[in-house]
């Protein structure tokens, strides 16, 4: 069973291009290092929550659109691998501050599959 990293970050609507524009440049970079799949969405039906929802999870705001991630892997050993191989690309390398969303707002966490149908 395949091994996937998750990913939910809000992108201010006013940076959603260059954000699409980092994404498509990542996507490629892990692929290039072995990612099975890199896949990116926008949120279209992400209702704010009274307790608990995507939005709340990264704290969005109104002028705030929320991005939902995965990438798979065939297994954790890999995932480990080549994100140590994404991390030092010089292809993503670039000023913390110039990134178009809140990395602190990022939630993100590796999961082993257990149904795939």
């Amino acid at each position: 069973m395949p091994y996937v990293d998750g990913f939910v970050l809000a992108v201010p609507k006013e940076k959603l291009e260059a954000y699409k524009e980092l994404a498509r440049r990542a996507g490629d970079v892990w692929k290039d290092h072995g990612a099975i799949a890199y896949v990116e969405c926008i949120g279209d039906d992400v209702p704010y929550g009274e307790l608990t929802s995507f939005p709340r999870a990264v704290q969005a705001k109104d002028d705030e659109v929320v991005v939902f991630a995965w990438i798979v892997y065939e297994s954790r050993e890999q995932r480990d691998a080549i994100n140590a191989k994404v991390m030092a690309d010089p292809r993503l390398k670039s000023d913390p501050a110039a990134m178009p969303f809140d990395g602190k707002r990022m939630i993100f966490g590796g999961f082993k599959s257990f149904v795939e149908l």
